[in-house]
């Protein structure tokens, strides 16, 4: 048997050989430019499947996120209280109802869908026409920012959800406007660059405070009326503000995520490919069992209708109530005005920053193009274009992943990397009812491991500099202590300023007094002239 093996082994490889050699010749070979650049048809398809396991956590998590916002879910949707004839208020879209679970559940089932296919629009534009290895995703960051800032937990925020979908529509657009103009990237140069920095951090911190909540984590941490928070893990919470009840550590969901985050940890740490995805896989699997205490469909009516759906493993689901929901309304209010200049600052910098990090990794940078990559400007327009179609399919705004370096590592260097990623994108929206049954201990992990990889950019602030250490700090600080990423942004930027207003003024006087002394100067000189040119001539007389 191993002989048989070992014989079968070089047929293989030649076969494989062979096939790379026809594709390269082939007319969508040389599209690909896989000679060019130095790759081969299997080893582009190995590198988009490695890039799709690390970053296929997005699928559940995006929509376990946005679903926190409560989506187009209302009042409306509660189920009224048995034997009242009073209207439904607000506070049946926090404590259980079977109307408004329901509610959530179809929207979490079609955020879904709205996740995969922006992914996948985005990762196969992103590869047929900038020819680029990289993938496309609803972006970490933006959507806590549209969940818990803007829309709020249910529903709570200033913005509704219709109006939050416009908001990112428009954003995206301007943000197209920018790229096919040139804008884009001097506009990412304007910021400080340690408000740059302390931004990704601060985004992090936000991300892994979230996971360690109870609504959209594991629960470790959670209210508490004398310090705000506090730790908790508690066996019995309540399902408003997320505050210990009884049994402090004692939740064995907190548990059960506890290990999925040290699975996941591990594999990061041995650089294993797909590391996200494993942590995620083990709770869930053993979440999927019922009648534990850990079971994601406990013996409910609402549980008993997730398993049910569960069931059914295979499902194409069509997108029946985000989709399309935009209202331009309540454009007219100035804080969604400051939603909408957030969501462009953390787009300018997440994205191009992400995308030039990227292509500086793949070796796409070059002189030639003055420190700009192969198909940068294609490649601005399609990561514009799929936050469009993000927002119209009820999700937030689309990024380049950093998981992209997973393909890279493995060989990618063309287009055909990101439309294999795409197509495993798409394979995914048939597995509904398994992405739909994502508990949230299974997430927060992820969350929290995700902002521990952002904290990689703390070491390059400038921290020897107060002037710059300082604004940095209050950035990073704020955005999880105040649950706002854009009060993290405006109050570094405000203490930036305020830091360095006086070393501008001074430079700016400065040059214009090196102006006025060189304007004197050249006057003199002409008064001088004028004067000796007629007494020469008395003197040459």
């Amino acid at each position: 048997m191993t002989s048989k093996r070992m014989a079968l082994w070089p047929r293989l490889s030649e076969a494989e050989a062979a096939v790379n050699r026809a594709f390269a010749a082939s007319r969508v070979g040389r599209y690909f430019k896989i000679d060019a650049r130095k790759s081969s048809f299997t080893k582009e398809l190995r590198a988009g499947a490695a890039t799709f396991l690390t970053m296929a956590y997005i699928i559940s998590v995006n929509a376990a996120v946005l679903t926190d916002s409560g989506g187009p879910c209302t009042v409306h949707d509660c189920t009224p209280v048995a034997n009242s004839t009073a209207a439904p208020g607000p506070e049946c879209t926090v404590g259980p109802n079977p109307g408004y679970e329901q509610c959530l559940a179809r929207t979490k089932s079609d955020l879904v869908v709205a996740t995969a296919v922006a992914a996948m629009a985005g990762s196969f534009a992103m590869g047929l026409f900038a020819n680029l290895p990289l993938a496309l995703a609803p972006g970490m960051g933006a959507n806590a920012y549209f969940a818990y800032n803007m829309v709020g937990f249910h529903g709570s925020g200033s913005i509704p959800y219709r109006t939050a979908l416009a908001v990112v529509m428009l954003e995206g657009i301007l943000f197209f406007a920018l790229s096919a103009v040139g804008l884009r990237s001097r506009l990412a140069r304007m910021i400080p660059r340690n408000i740059r920095l302390a931004s990704a951090v601060g985004i992090g911190l936000f991300l892994a405070f979230t996971g360690l909540q109870a609504h959209q984590g594991v629960g470790l941490v959670g209210a508490s009326p004398s310090t705000l928070v506090t730790l908790t893990a508690c066996s019995e919470v309540d399902p408003g503000t997320g505050a210990c009840l009884g049994g402090t550590m004692r939740s064995p969901t907190f548990w059960l995520g506890a290990v999925g985050f040290l699975i996941t940890a591990t594999c990061l740490a041995r650089d294993v490919k797909g590391s996200m995805i494993y942590g995620i896989l083990f709770v869930t699997a053993v979440s999927w069992v019922r009648g534990t205490s850990v079971t994601v469909f406990p013996d409910t009516p609402a549980g008993n209708a997730g398993f049910a759906y569960f069931k059914k493993v295979v499902d194409f689901h069509i997108i029946g109530s985000t989709a399309g929901q935009l209202s331009f309304g309540g454009l007219r209010h100035g804080g969604v005005w400051l939603a909408f200049l957030t969501l462009l600052y953390v787009d300018v910098l997440d994205t191009t920053g992400t995308m030039y990090s990227m292509a500086e990794y793949g070796g796409f940078v070059t002189d030639e193009a003055g420190g700009g990559f192969e198909g940068e400007y294609r490649a601005f327009l399609v990561d514009a274009a799929s936050t469009v179609l993000s927002a119209g399919l009820g999700s937030s705004t689309v990024t380049t992943y950093i998981e992209s370096t997973a393909g890279i590592r493995e060989g990618g260097r063309t287009g055909l990397t990101a439309i294999t990623v795409a197509a495993c994108f798409l394979g995914s929206l048939f597995f509904g009812p398994l992405l739909m049954s994502v508990p949230p201990w299974a997430v927060g992990p992820s969350l929290v491991l995700v902002g521990a990889m952002m904290m990689r950019v703390a070491k390059e602030i400038e921290w020897g500099d107060m002037k710059e250490g300082v604004p940095a700090f209050v950035t990073m600080a704020l955005m999880p202590l105040s649950f706002s990423i854009a009060n993290g942004i405006i109050a570094g930027l405000g203490v930036y300023v305020a830091l360095h207003w006086y070393d501008w003024v001074r430079q700016g006087y400065g040059k214009v007094r090196n102006v006025l002394d060189e304007r004197r100067n050249q006057v003199a000189a002409a008064a001088g002239e004028v004067g000796i040119g007629p007494a020469a001539a008395q003197d040459v007389v």
